[in-house]
C-alpha cells in the first residue's frame, strides 16, 4: 500500500493546478494519476491560442498553457504516473489504480481532488436516425485527428451543435483546407463564446443555422450527406423545413458531460444540472476530504477559470491534511432562481469561507438589459446591469465575507436574473 497527503485523479489543467497549490499551501506528498500518455489533458490538442489571459496576462496556445503548469509541478517536486487508470476510490479514501509497469495499484490518500475533466456526448445520445456510415465524429476526437495525429477527416464537413470546440473545429476544418457548408444548433442560441462565432464563422463565412437539427444521415459506408431541418420550441422538426447537403463528414459538438463514474461510486451527491458533484465553498463534496474542481465539477468556458478554481481546491485539501475539517458554522443554503440554472458553490459557511469569495453559474437563457442580483434572505446586496447574458459565457459574483456576517440570521443566499 502507498500512502500520500494528497491524490489527485487526472493531470489536465485542473490536476495540475490544484497539485501545485496543494503543495505551495504546505502539503508534503502529493501524486497525480492520469490515464493519457502525457500530461496536459485536452489542452494539448487545443493549438489555437486564447488561453491564458487571466492567468498569465498574454496569449498562449493550449500546449503552452499546460507546459506552464507541468514546469511548476515539475520545479515542485511532485510525483505523477502517467498511463495510469484509476478503477476505484473507496470510502476510507483507498484508490485503485493500474498501469502496465506496476499492475494494480492501492494508494491510500488523506484527502483526494477530483479533476478527471469531461467527455462529449456521443452519437448515440442524439438519437439521430439514418444507418452509421463511416465519417460521423465528435468534433473533439476531430480535433486529435487533425492536430495530434495529423489526419484529415473530411472533405465537405457539416457540424452540429455550436459549442466552442464545434465553433472553433469549423475554423480548424476551413484552414486545413475542408469545406464547412454549415454550422446548425438546435436551441435558438449559440453554445459557444461570442469571440468564437465572430472568430470560427464570421471570419470565415460559415452560416449558423439557430433552430436546426439534423433529422437524417444518409449514406450506408460513408456519410453521402444530411438532412437538416427546423425545430419548434419544443425543439421537434418542423414538416416540410428538410434541407439536404451533401457532405462527407458530420461533427458533433453537442456538449460536455463531467466524468463522473468514479465520483458516483464513491457515493459523491451529484447536481442534476452540471451532472457533476455538489460542492460548499471549501469545493469538498459530501464525503469528507474528496474535493472536485474544473471540468469534472461543471463545464467552464475558460481554462483559466479552471485553474483558478483548481488552486483553490488544492489549497483547501491541503489544510484539510494539515488541520482537519474546520467545525462550526452553519451551510447556508445559494438558491437559485428566475434564469440561473446553478451555482458553484451550493452551500456557504462562514466560518470557513476566505475573505472574499466567487460565486461562478450559468444561465438558461438568453437575457439583455437584465441584472444580476443577489439576496441575502431579502435583502438585494448586488444589482449588477448587464447588456447580455447568456448559456455559452460563465457568470460570477463575489461575495465579501464581512458582508454575509452582518446577517446574523441568514437561512439562504439567491442568486437570480432580474429584467428591468
Amino acid at each position: 500500500m502507498l500512502n500520500y497527503d494528497i491524490v489527485i485523479v487526472g493531470g489536465g489543467p485542473a490536476g495540475l493546478a490544484a497539485a501545485v497549490s496543494a503543495k505551495r499551501n504546505g502539503a508534503e506528498s502529493i501524486l497525480v494519476l492520469e490515464r493519457d500518455k502525457e500530461l496536459g489533458g485536452i489542452l494539448n490538442q487545443c493549438i489555437h491560442n486564447g488561453f491564458g489571459l487571466h492567468t498569465f496576462k498574454e496569449e498562449l496556445t493550449g500546449p503552452e498553457y499546460a507546459q506552464r503548469f507541468i514546469d511548476q509541478l515539475l520545479e515542485e517536486n511532485i510525483a505523477y504516473k502517467l498511463n495510469t487508470m484509476v478503477l476505484d476510490i473507496s470510502q476510507d479514501k483507498v484508490v485503485t489504480a493500474m498501469n502496465r509497469q506496476e499492475g494494480i495499484l492501492e494508494i491510500q490518500a488523506k484527502a483526494i481532488v477530483l479533476a478527471m475533466g469531461c467527455r462529449e456526448r456521443s452519437r448515440g445520445a442524439l438519437n439521430i436516425p439514418g444507418y452509421r456510415p463511416a465519417g460521423v465524429y465528435s468534433a473533439g476526437t476531430a480535433q486529435r485527428l487533425v492536430n495530434m495525429e495529423g489526419y484529415l477527416p473530411g472533405r465537405e464537413v457539416v457540424i452540429l451543435g455550436s459549442g466552442d470546440i464545434g465553433l472553433i473545429m469549423a475554423r480548424r476544418m476551413t484552414l486545413e483546407g475542408a469545406k464547412v457548408k454549415v454550422v446548425a444548433e438546435l436551441l435558438p442560441y449559440s453554445g459557444g463564446l461570442k469571440r468564437n462565432i465572430v472568430q470560427c464563422l464570421d471570419d470565415f463565412g460559415i452560416p449558423l443555422k439557430l433552430s436546426h437539427t439534423v433529422v437524417d444521415i444518409k449514406g450506408k459506408e460513408r456519410v453521402e450527406g444530411i438532412v437538416l431541418a427546423k425545430v419548434d420550441e419544443n425543439k421537434k422538426p418542423i414538416p416540410g423545413t428538410e434541407e439536404f447537403y451533401s457532405c462527407d463528414t458530420l461533427l458533433l459538438s453537442c456538449g460536455l458531460i463531467p466524468e463522473n463514474e468514479l465520483s458516483r461510486e464513491l457515493g459523491v451527491e451529484m447536481s442534476p444540472v452540471t451532472s457533476g458533484p455538489l460542492v460548499n465553498e471549501s469545493l469538498e463534496t459530501n464525503v469528507e476530504g474528496v474535493f472536485a474542481c474544473g471540468n469534472v465539477l461543471h463545464v467552464h468556458d475558460l481554462v483559466d477559470f479552471v485553474s483558478q478554481e483548481a488552486q483553490a481546491a488544492g489549497k483547501n485539501a491541503a489544510e484539510y491534511v494539515m488541520y482537519g475539517k474546520k467545525e462550526g458554522g452553519q451551510d447556508i443554503p445559494i438558491v437559485t432562481t428566475q434564469g440561473v440554472r446553478y451555482t458553484v458553490p451550493k452551500t456557504m459557511n462562514l466560518q470557513r469561507m476566505e475573505e472574499k469569495h466567487v460565486i461562478r453559474f450559468r444561465v438558461g437563457d438568453v437575457y439583455k438589459n437584465c441584472y444580476v442580483s443577489v439576496y441575502l434572505n431579502d435583502e438585494r446586496i448586488i444589482h449588477r446591469r448587464r447588456p447580455v447574458v447568456a448559456p455559452g459565457e460563465m457568470e460570477q459574483v463575489e461575495l465579501k465575507k464581512e458582508q454575509l456576517m452582518a446577517y446574523p440570521a441568514l437561512q439562504e443566499i439567491t442568486v437570480k436574473i432580474e429584467e428591468e
